[in-house]
Protein backbone atom coordinates (compact mmCIF):
# COMPACT_ATOMS: atom_id res chain seq x y z
CA UNK A 1 0.00 0.00 0.00
CA UNK A 2 1.27 3.52 -0.75
CA UNK A 3 0.59 6.43 1.58
CA UNK A 4 1.51 9.72 1.90
CA UNK A 5 2.94 11.89 4.80
CA UNK A 6 0.91 14.95 4.00
CA UNK A 7 -2.46 14.62 6.00
CA UNK A 8 -4.18 15.55 2.76
CA UNK A 9 -3.19 12.92 1.08
CA UNK A 10 -3.83 10.25 3.33
CA UNK A 11 -4.94 7.00 2.26
CA UNK A 12 -7.11 5.08 5.09
CA UNK A 13 -8.85 1.72 5.35
CA UNK A 14 -11.40 3.35 7.84
CA UNK A 15 -11.85 6.57 7.59
CA UNK A 16 -13.24 8.47 10.48
CA UNK A 17 -15.17 11.29 8.67
CA UNK A 18 -17.73 9.99 6.99
CA UNK A 19 -19.56 12.92 4.99
CA UNK A 20 -18.60 14.66 2.43
CA UNK A 21 -20.07 17.63 -0.06
CA UNK A 22 -18.56 15.64 -3.09
CA UNK A 23 -17.95 11.84 -3.16
CA UNK A 24 -15.92 10.38 -6.14
CA UNK A 25 -15.97 7.38 -6.99
CA UNK A 26 -12.74 6.41 -9.27
CA UNK A 27 -9.88 8.20 -8.55
CA UNK A 28 -8.55 7.52 -12.52
CA UNK A 29 -7.79 10.54 -14.53
CA UNK A 30 -11.95 11.40 -14.35
CA UNK A 31 -12.18 11.30 -10.62
CA UNK A 32 -8.65 13.22 -9.93
CA UNK A 33 -9.56 15.81 -12.92
CA UNK A 34 -12.84 16.35 -11.27
CA UNK A 35 -11.54 16.31 -7.81
CA UNK A 36 -9.10 19.28 -8.87
CA UNK A 37 -11.19 21.46 -11.16
CA UNK A 38 -14.00 21.50 -8.26
CA UNK A 39 -10.92 22.58 -5.81
CA UNK A 40 -9.84 24.80 -7.94
CA UNK A 41 -13.37 26.33 -8.03
CA UNK A 42 -14.53 25.99 -4.47
CA UNK A 43 -11.35 25.42 -2.14
CA UNK A 44 -13.49 24.69 1.18
CA UNK A 45 -15.12 22.02 -0.67
CA UNK A 46 -15.23 18.87 1.66
CA UNK A 47 -14.26 16.29 -1.23
CA UNK A 48 -13.68 12.21 -0.67
CA UNK A 49 -12.23 10.23 -3.55
CA UNK A 50 -12.84 6.38 -3.10
CA UNK A 51 -10.19 3.71 -4.69
CA UNK A 52 -8.58 0.89 -3.55
CA UNK A 53 -5.55 1.01 -6.40
CA UNK A 54 -2.56 2.38 -4.89
CA UNK A 55 -1.00 3.27 -8.50
CA UNK A 56 -2.08 5.36 -10.88
CA UNK A 57 -1.60 4.57 -15.16
CA UNK A 58 -1.45 7.02 -17.87
CA UNK A 59 -3.21 4.28 -19.73
CA UNK A 60 -2.89 5.86 -23.25
CA UNK A 61 0.89 5.24 -22.78
CA UNK A 62 0.09 1.29 -23.27
CA UNK A 63 0.28 0.87 -27.08
CA UNK A 64 3.52 2.85 -27.07
CA UNK A 65 5.07 0.32 -24.30
CA UNK A 66 3.59 -2.51 -26.44
CA UNK A 67 5.37 -1.09 -29.94
CA UNK A 68 8.66 0.00 -27.83
CA UNK A 69 8.61 3.46 -27.26
CA UNK A 70 7.92 4.07 -23.32
CA UNK A 71 8.60 1.78 -20.49
CA UNK A 72 6.34 0.85 -17.71
CA UNK A 73 8.32 3.10 -15.43
CA UNK A 74 7.25 5.92 -17.77
CA UNK A 75 3.13 5.40 -16.98
CA UNK A 76 3.19 4.81 -13.20
CA UNK A 77 2.54 7.50 -10.39
CA UNK A 78 2.19 6.49 -6.75
CA UNK A 79 -1.59 6.96 -6.36
CA UNK A 80 -0.68 9.08 -3.02
CA UNK A 81 1.41 11.88 -5.10
CA UNK A 82 -1.89 12.54 -7.32
CA UNK A 83 -4.49 13.17 -4.95
CA UNK A 84 -5.30 16.84 -4.81
CA UNK A 85 -4.57 18.80 -1.63
CA UNK A 86 -7.57 19.21 0.24
CA UNK A 87 -9.27 15.98 -0.84
CA UNK A 88 -9.61 12.87 1.57
CA UNK A 89 -8.31 9.56 -0.30
CA UNK A 90 -10.33 6.85 0.77
CA UNK A 91 -8.46 3.47 -0.46
CA UNK A 92 -11.26 1.16 -0.55
CA UNK A 93 -14.07 -0.33 -2.88
CA UNK A 94 -17.51 0.65 -3.14
CA UNK A 95 -20.06 -2.24 -2.74
CA UNK A 96 -23.19 -1.01 -3.03
CA UNK A 97 -24.75 2.89 -4.00
CA UNK A 98 -27.86 4.17 -1.91
CA UNK A 99 -28.79 7.11 -3.67
CA UNK A 100 -32.31 7.50 -1.92
CA UNK A 101 -30.15 8.00 0.92
CA UNK A 102 -26.85 9.48 -0.60
CA UNK A 103 -24.68 6.86 0.72
CA UNK A 104 -22.50 4.86 -1.08
CA UNK A 105 -21.95 1.29 1.24
CA UNK A 106 -17.90 0.03 0.94
CA UNK A 107 -16.91 -3.22 0.79
CA UNK A 108 -15.57 -3.32 4.20
CA UNK A 109 -19.06 -2.32 5.09
CA UNK A 110 -19.06 1.36 6.12
CA UNK A 111 -20.78 3.78 4.77
CA UNK A 112 -20.26 7.35 3.27
CA UNK A 113 -22.62 10.02 2.87
CA UNK A 114 -22.82 12.48 0.51
CA UNK A 115 -24.62 15.82 -0.98
CA UNK A 116 -23.23 15.45 -4.35
CA UNK A 117 -22.07 12.66 -5.79
CA UNK A 118 -19.41 11.74 -8.98
CA UNK A 119 -18.96 8.24 -10.37
CA UNK A 120 -16.25 7.64 -12.95
CA UNK A 121 -15.04 3.79 -11.89
CA UNK A 122 -13.40 2.99 -15.21
CA UNK A 123 -14.57 0.20 -17.60
CA UNK A 124 -14.32 -3.83 -17.07
CA UNK A 125 -12.02 -5.54 -18.92
CA UNK A 126 -14.23 -8.79 -19.41
CA UNK A 127 -11.20 -11.08 -20.20
CA UNK A 128 -13.36 -14.32 -18.62
CA UNK A 129 -15.62 -13.58 -21.70
CA UNK A 130 -13.49 -14.88 -24.07
CA UNK A 131 -13.08 -18.99 -23.60
CA UNK A 132 -9.67 -20.17 -22.96
CA UNK A 133 -8.48 -16.32 -22.75
CA UNK A 134 -7.64 -15.96 -19.14
CA UNK A 135 -5.50 -18.89 -18.87
CA UNK A 136 -3.20 -18.47 -21.31
CA UNK A 137 -2.79 -14.41 -21.36
CA UNK A 138 1.01 -13.68 -21.10
CA UNK A 139 2.38 -16.63 -22.52
CA UNK A 140 2.54 -18.88 -25.56
CA UNK A 141 2.36 -15.64 -27.67
CA UNK A 142 -1.19 -14.17 -26.09
CA UNK A 143 -0.64 -10.65 -25.14
CA UNK A 144 -2.83 -7.88 -24.71
CA UNK A 145 -1.80 -3.81 -24.69
CA UNK A 146 -4.67 -3.63 -22.40
CA UNK A 147 -2.80 -5.19 -19.34
CA UNK A 148 0.54 -2.77 -18.49
CA UNK A 149 2.17 -6.17 -17.30
CA UNK A 150 1.13 -7.38 -20.71
CA UNK A 151 2.38 -4.75 -22.96
CA UNK A 152 6.28 -5.13 -22.21
CA UNK A 153 5.57 -9.26 -23.87
CA UNK A 154 3.87 -7.44 -26.95
CA UNK A 155 7.21 -6.01 -27.66
CA UNK A 156 8.51 -8.97 -26.89
CA UNK A 157 6.96 -11.09 -28.96
CA UNK A 158 6.96 -8.64 -32.06
CA UNK A 159 10.78 -8.28 -31.77
CA UNK A 160 10.79 -11.94 -31.32
CA UNK A 161 8.99 -12.82 -34.77
CA UNK A 162 10.76 -12.90 -37.33
CA UNK A 163 8.02 -15.44 -39.60
CA UNK A 164 4.89 -16.78 -38.94
CA UNK A 165 1.29 -15.49 -38.38
CA UNK A 166 0.20 -11.98 -36.32
CA UNK A 167 -3.12 -12.11 -35.50
CA UNK A 168 -4.59 -8.63 -34.38
CA UNK A 169 -8.54 -8.66 -32.91
CA UNK A 170 -11.10 -6.18 -32.04
CA UNK A 171 -13.98 -6.78 -30.14
CA UNK A 172 -17.53 -5.66 -30.46
CA UNK A 173 -17.92 -1.76 -29.19
CA UNK A 174 -18.20 0.38 -26.70
CA UNK A 175 -14.71 -0.30 -25.32
CA UNK A 176 -12.08 2.32 -24.25
CA UNK A 177 -9.65 3.85 -26.84
CA UNK A 178 -11.04 2.32 -29.77
CA UNK A 179 -8.16 2.85 -32.05
CA UNK A 180 -6.05 0.50 -29.37
CA UNK A 181 -6.67 -2.81 -31.56
CA UNK A 182 -5.59 -1.59 -34.75
CA UNK A 183 -2.43 0.79 -33.17
CA UNK A 184 -0.94 -2.38 -32.01
CA UNK A 185 -0.98 -3.97 -35.38
CA UNK A 186 0.33 -0.61 -36.96
CA UNK A 187 3.31 -0.43 -34.47
CA UNK A 188 4.29 -3.87 -34.51
CA UNK A 189 4.16 -4.23 -38.95
CA UNK A 190 6.36 -1.06 -39.18
CA UNK A 191 9.03 -2.92 -36.82
CA UNK A 192 8.79 -5.73 -39.13
CA UNK A 193 8.87 -3.51 -42.30
CA UNK A 194 12.05 -1.42 -40.57
CA UNK A 195 13.51 -4.93 -40.04
CA UNK A 196 13.08 -6.35 -43.46
CA UNK A 197 10.37 -8.96 -42.37
CA UNK A 198 7.16 -7.86 -43.19
CA UNK A 199 7.24 -10.32 -46.00
CA UNK A 200 7.71 -13.08 -43.68
CA UNK A 201 4.43 -12.16 -41.82
CA UNK A 202 1.34 -13.08 -42.52
CA UNK A 203 -0.77 -10.02 -40.41
CA UNK A 204 -4.76 -10.14 -39.62
CA UNK A 205 -7.10 -8.10 -37.99
CA UNK A 206 -9.84 -9.68 -37.22
CA UNK A 207 -12.83 -6.75 -36.27
CA UNK A 208 -16.14 -7.37 -35.05
CA UNK A 209 -17.67 -4.20 -36.54
CA UNK A 210 -18.22 -3.59 -40.09
CA UNK A 211 -16.09 -0.61 -40.55
CA UNK A 212 -11.94 0.17 -39.88
CA UNK A 213 -13.01 3.23 -37.49
CA UNK A 214 -16.17 5.07 -36.82
CA UNK A 215 -15.24 8.33 -38.42
CA UNK A 216 -15.63 7.99 -42.19
CA UNK A 217 -13.59 10.92 -42.80
CA UNK A 218 -10.07 9.34 -40.66
CA UNK A 219 -10.49 5.77 -42.72
CA UNK A 220 -8.85 6.58 -45.87
CA UNK A 221 -5.29 7.61 -44.24
CA UNK A 222 -5.92 4.45 -41.91
CA UNK A 223 -6.43 1.68 -44.67
CA UNK A 224 -3.19 3.47 -47.11
CA UNK A 225 -1.68 1.94 -43.75
CA UNK A 226 -3.39 -1.63 -43.65
CA UNK A 227 -2.94 -2.16 -47.55
CA UNK A 228 1.21 -0.79 -47.08
CA UNK A 229 1.56 -3.91 -43.84
CA UNK A 230 -0.34 -6.54 -46.69
CA UNK A 231 -2.62 -6.69 -43.24
CA UNK A 232 -5.44 -8.70 -44.13
CA UNK A 233 -8.77 -7.47 -43.09
CA UNK A 234 -11.40 -9.84 -41.67
CA UNK A 235 -14.74 -7.68 -40.63
CA UNK A 236 -17.44 -8.82 -38.33
CA UNK A 237 -15.68 -11.52 -37.00
CA UNK A 238 -15.13 -11.60 -32.77
CA UNK A 239 -13.04 -13.50 -30.92
CA UNK A 240 -14.96 -16.80 -28.75
CA UNK A 241 -12.40 -19.04 -28.06
CA UNK A 242 -8.48 -19.33 -27.44
CA UNK A 243 -6.28 -22.41 -27.65
CA UNK A 244 -2.88 -20.93 -26.42
CA UNK A 245 -0.89 -24.69 -26.08
CA UNK A 246 -2.07 -25.12 -29.65
CA UNK A 247 -1.94 -21.79 -31.06
CA UNK A 248 -5.41 -22.16 -32.18
CA UNK A 249 -8.20 -19.23 -31.72
CA UNK A 250 -11.98 -19.07 -33.02
CA UNK A 251 -13.80 -16.42 -34.13
CA UNK A 252 -18.14 -15.77 -34.96
CA UNK A 253 -19.25 -14.37 -38.52
CA UNK A 254 -22.09 -14.76 -40.38
CA UNK A 255 -22.63 -16.63 -43.48
CA UNK A 256 -24.76 -15.46 -46.31
CA UNK A 257 -28.08 -16.39 -44.61
CA UNK A 258 -27.31 -14.43 -41.52
CA UNK A 259 -26.73 -17.81 -39.28
CA UNK A 260 -23.58 -17.74 -37.18
CA UNK A 261 -20.80 -19.54 -38.34
CA UNK A 262 -17.36 -20.58 -35.76
CA UNK A 263 -13.86 -20.22 -38.03
CA UNK A 264 -10.68 -21.50 -36.62
CA UNK A 265 -7.41 -19.73 -37.30
CA UNK A 266 -3.51 -20.82 -36.54
CA UNK A 267 -1.08 -18.23 -34.83
CA UNK A 268 2.20 -16.86 -33.66
CA UNK A 269 1.20 -14.06 -32.30
CA UNK A 270 -2.37 -13.09 -31.05
CA UNK A 271 -2.85 -9.57 -29.76
CA UNK A 272 -5.95 -9.57 -27.97
CA UNK A 273 -8.46 -6.66 -26.92
CA UNK A 274 -10.80 -7.85 -24.89
CA UNK A 275 -14.77 -7.56 -24.50
CA UNK A 276 -15.64 -4.54 -22.33
CA UNK A 277 -18.29 -3.75 -20.05
CA UNK A 278 -19.38 -1.65 -17.06
CA UNK A 279 -18.17 -2.57 -14.18
CA UNK A 280 -20.79 -5.41 -12.03
CA UNK A 281 -21.22 -2.72 -8.75
CA UNK A 282 -22.41 -0.22 -11.66
CA UNK A 283 -24.14 -2.55 -13.67
CA UNK A 284 -26.09 -3.83 -10.87
CA UNK A 285 -27.11 -0.62 -9.01
CA UNK A 286 -29.88 1.89 -9.34
CA UNK A 287 -27.16 4.38 -11.44
CA UNK A 288 -27.99 1.94 -14.65
CA UNK A 289 -29.58 2.13 -17.92
CA UNK A 290 -31.00 -1.11 -19.20
CA UNK A 291 -27.48 -2.12 -20.65
CA UNK A 292 -26.11 -1.53 -17.79
CA UNK A 293 -23.77 2.05 -18.33
CA UNK A 294 -24.36 5.09 -15.79
CA UNK A 295 -27.43 7.27 -17.30
CA UNK A 296 -26.90 10.48 -17.70
CA UNK A 297 -27.55 13.30 -19.71
CA UNK A 298 -25.00 13.27 -22.55
CA UNK A 299 -24.42 16.66 -22.43
CA UNK A 300 -24.94 18.17 -18.60
CA UNK A 301 -23.69 14.78 -17.11
CA UNK A 302 -25.92 14.94 -14.76
CA UNK A 303 -27.52 11.49 -14.30
CA UNK A 304 -31.25 11.46 -15.40
CA UNK A 305 -33.38 10.36 -12.41
CA UNK A 306 -30.89 11.58 -9.49
CA UNK A 307 -30.39 15.18 -9.30
CA UNK A 308 -27.28 14.99 -7.27
CA UNK A 309 -25.33 12.32 -9.09
CA UNK A 310 -22.97 13.35 -12.14
CA UNK A 311 -21.65 10.58 -13.79
CA UNK A 312 -18.17 10.67 -17.13
CA UNK A 313 -15.74 8.65 -17.99
CA UNK A 314 -15.69 4.88 -19.25
CA UNK A 315 -18.76 4.14 -17.42
CA UNK A 316 -21.14 6.37 -18.65
CA UNK A 317 -23.32 5.75 -21.08
CA UNK A 318 -22.72 9.07 -23.23
CA UNK A 319 -21.68 8.13 -26.84
CA UNK A 320 -18.79 9.32 -27.44
CA UNK A 321 -15.74 7.97 -28.04
CA UNK A 322 -14.09 6.07 -24.27
CA UNK A 323 -10.58 8.38 -24.74
CA UNK A 324 -8.76 10.59 -21.69
CA UNK A 325 -9.00 13.21 -24.41
CA UNK A 326 -12.82 12.61 -23.65
CA UNK A 327 -12.16 12.55 -19.71
CA UNK A 328 -10.21 16.18 -19.94
CA UNK A 329 -12.90 17.96 -21.11
CA UNK A 330 -15.51 15.89 -19.05
CA UNK A 331 -14.20 16.72 -16.16
CA UNK A 332 -14.69 21.03 -16.12
CA UNK A 333 -18.28 20.04 -17.29
CA UNK A 334 -19.02 18.15 -14.39
CA UNK A 335 -16.99 20.70 -11.88
CA UNK A 336 -18.53 23.56 -13.12
CA UNK A 337 -22.02 22.18 -13.32
CA UNK A 338 -21.77 20.94 -9.46
CA UNK A 339 -20.78 24.48 -8.76
CA UNK A 340 -23.34 25.91 -9.94
CA UNK A 341 -25.95 23.36 -8.69
CA UNK A 342 -24.25 24.18 -5.09
CA UNK A 343 -25.15 27.75 -6.12
CA UNK A 344 -28.52 26.80 -7.26
CA UNK A 345 -28.24 27.54 -10.88
CA UNK A 346 -28.93 25.41 -13.72
CA UNK A 347 -26.81 23.24 -15.16
CA UNK A 348 -26.11 25.34 -18.39
CA UNK A 349 -22.76 23.93 -18.80
CA UNK A 350 -22.31 21.74 -21.78
CA UNK A 351 -19.95 18.59 -23.14
CA UNK A 352 -20.21 18.68 -26.62
CA UNK A 353 -19.20 14.81 -27.33
CA UNK A 354 -15.51 15.42 -27.73
CA UNK A 355 -12.79 12.42 -27.82
CA UNK A 356 -9.50 11.78 -29.70
CA UNK A 357 -7.96 8.93 -30.66
CA UNK A 358 -4.02 9.56 -31.61
CA UNK A 359 -3.47 6.22 -34.40
CA UNK A 360 -0.22 5.80 -34.02
CA UNK A 361 0.32 4.29 -37.56
CA UNK A 362 3.96 3.86 -37.93
CA UNK A 363 6.89 5.20 -35.41
CA UNK A 364 7.08 8.55 -35.78
CA UNK A 365 3.75 9.54 -37.73
CA UNK A 366 -0.02 9.30 -36.52
CA UNK A 367 -3.55 10.07 -37.63
CA UNK A 368 -4.91 12.52 -35.15
CA UNK A 369 -8.79 11.68 -34.58
CA UNK A 370 -10.94 14.32 -33.17
CA UNK A 371 -14.34 14.42 -33.70
CA UNK A 372 -17.72 15.10 -31.06
CA UNK A 373 -20.99 13.90 -31.19
CA UNK A 374 -22.39 12.43 -34.36
CA UNK A 375 -18.96 12.00 -35.73
CA UNK A 376 -18.59 15.51 -36.18
CA UNK A 377 -14.75 16.46 -36.40
CA UNK A 378 -13.59 18.83 -34.19
CA UNK A 379 -9.50 19.39 -34.35
CA UNK A 380 -8.27 21.46 -31.53
CA UNK A 381 -5.48 22.77 -33.76
CA UNK A 382 -6.50 24.90 -37.23
CA UNK A 383 -5.70 22.34 -40.30
CA UNK A 384 -2.72 24.67 -41.67
CA UNK A 385 -0.80 23.68 -38.53
CA UNK A 386 -2.29 20.05 -38.25
CA UNK A 387 -4.45 18.27 -40.84
CA UNK A 388 -5.57 15.63 -38.79
CA UNK A 389 -7.25 13.48 -41.77
CA UNK A 390 -3.74 12.97 -42.72
CA UNK A 391 -0.38 11.40 -40.95
CA UNK A 392 1.44 13.44 -39.30
CA UNK A 393 4.75 13.92 -37.42
CA UNK A 394 3.30 16.61 -35.11
CA UNK A 395 0.81 14.89 -34.03
CA UNK A 396 3.52 11.97 -32.96
CA UNK A 397 5.29 14.25 -31.23
CA UNK A 398 2.16 15.62 -28.73
CA UNK A 399 1.65 11.92 -28.44
CA UNK A 400 4.92 11.19 -27.48
CA UNK A 401 6.05 14.33 -25.49
CA UNK A 402 3.33 16.87 -24.92
CA UNK A 403 0.11 14.77 -24.08
CA UNK A 404 2.01 12.65 -21.00
CA UNK A 405 3.32 15.91 -19.39
CA UNK A 406 -0.27 17.74 -20.08
CA UNK A 407 -2.01 15.03 -18.27
CA UNK A 408 0.72 14.93 -15.67
CA UNK A 409 1.16 18.45 -15.04
CA UNK A 410 -2.07 19.78 -16.14
CA UNK A 411 -5.31 17.51 -16.73
CA UNK A 412 -4.53 16.26 -13.04
CA UNK A 413 -4.20 19.54 -11.41
CA UNK A 414 -7.59 21.32 -12.55
CA UNK A 415 -5.56 23.23 -15.18
CA UNK A 416 -8.32 23.86 -18.38
CA UNK A 417 -6.12 24.53 -20.89
CA UNK A 418 -8.29 24.66 -24.00
CA UNK A 419 -11.02 22.98 -22.04
CA UNK A 420 -12.57 25.58 -19.85
CA UNK A 421 -16.47 24.74 -20.23
CA UNK A 422 -18.81 26.52 -22.13
CA UNK A 423 -22.61 27.46 -21.10
CA UNK A 424 -25.23 26.26 -24.14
Amino acid sequence: MTTSNSPSHTAVRTPQDTFYDVVIVGAGAAGISVAASLLARRNHTRIALIDPASTHYYQPGFTMIGGGIFSAKQVARPMASLIPKGAKWIESAVAEFNPDENNVALENGQRISYRRLVVCPGIKLNWDSVEGLSETLGRNGVTSNYRIDLAPYTWKLVTGLTSGRAVFTQPPMPIKCAGAPQKALYLSADHWRRSGLIDNIDINFYNAGAVLFGVADYVPALQSYMDRYRANIHYTHNLVKVDGDNKRAWFVTKDAEGKDVKLETEFDLLHVCPPQCAPDFIRNSPLADTAGWIDVDPTTLRHKRFANIWGLGDAANTANAKTAAAVRKQAPVVAANIVADILGEAQSYQYDGYGSCPLTVERGKIVLAEFAYGGKLKPTLPTWMLEGRQPTALAWHMKKSLMPALYWRGMLKGHELLVRPSQG
